[in-house]
């Protein structure tokens, strides 16, 4: 059977809406247990977050791992278990250097060697690392990447494919199609 794509997934799973605070708040509950929790601005359609949350070992809930947007800040102390952090197993970046090197080292990359490339651009003066995994399976085009710098943070942006923006806009229609709530929290109910 070959693996459901992202929309059948989507589809199949249990769904609750909630209106609040001008955001849609898309509820799933998966076949296998999994939880996704995703946010949409009202006014735009636009993704503000998406968390995932499985069972853990004992069969409880377990934390949420932020995909998309930033985690919520709630005031530490007694809530501090329920606070929304990024996941775990994002890459992690960083640098260190040895007596006789410079080091960089990019954690949570759960591939083997393989399936990676490093090299030097000697006119450029960079080195680049490359992946051989496509997660869409869709060509890149070099004028859909932009970047910017601002309040030290390098904001690296790729305009989505409109094979992608097609399936995201039919999304949007499913999910217009849940009978929201207007406050509060409700389990999911298949819809």
């Amino acid at each position: 059977m070959a693996v459901p794509s992202w929309l059948e997934r989507l589809r199949a799973a249990s769904k609750t809406a909630l209106m609040q605070d001008g955001k849609r708040k898309i509820h799933y509950l998966f076949e296998d247990g999994k939880e996704m929790a995703e946010e949409y601005d009202v006014k735009t359609g636009q993704l503000v977050s998406r968390k995932w949350r499985e069972k853990n070992t004992l069969g409880g809930s377990g934390k949420w791992q932020v995909e998309v947007g930033e985690p919520t800040s709630l005031l530490l102390g007694a809530l501090e278990s329920e606070l929304i952090k990024e996941s775990s197993s994002n890459p992690v970046f960083m640098r260190k250097d040895t007596l006789s090197s410079f080091q960089w080292r990019i954690r949570n990359l759960p591939y083997p060697k393989e399936v990676y490339s490093v090299s030097v651009e000697k006119e450029q003066r960079c080195c680049v690392i490359r992946t051989t995994n496509k997660k869409h399976g869709l060509p890149l085009d070099a004028a859909a990447l932009s970047f910017t710098h601002a309040n030290n943070t390098l904001i690296i942006t790729y305009q989505k494919p409109k094979e992608i923006l097609a399936a995201e806009e039919q999304l949007q229609k499913e999910l217009k199609k849940i009978k929201a709530a207007n406050n509060g929290d409700g389990d999911c109910k298949t819809q």
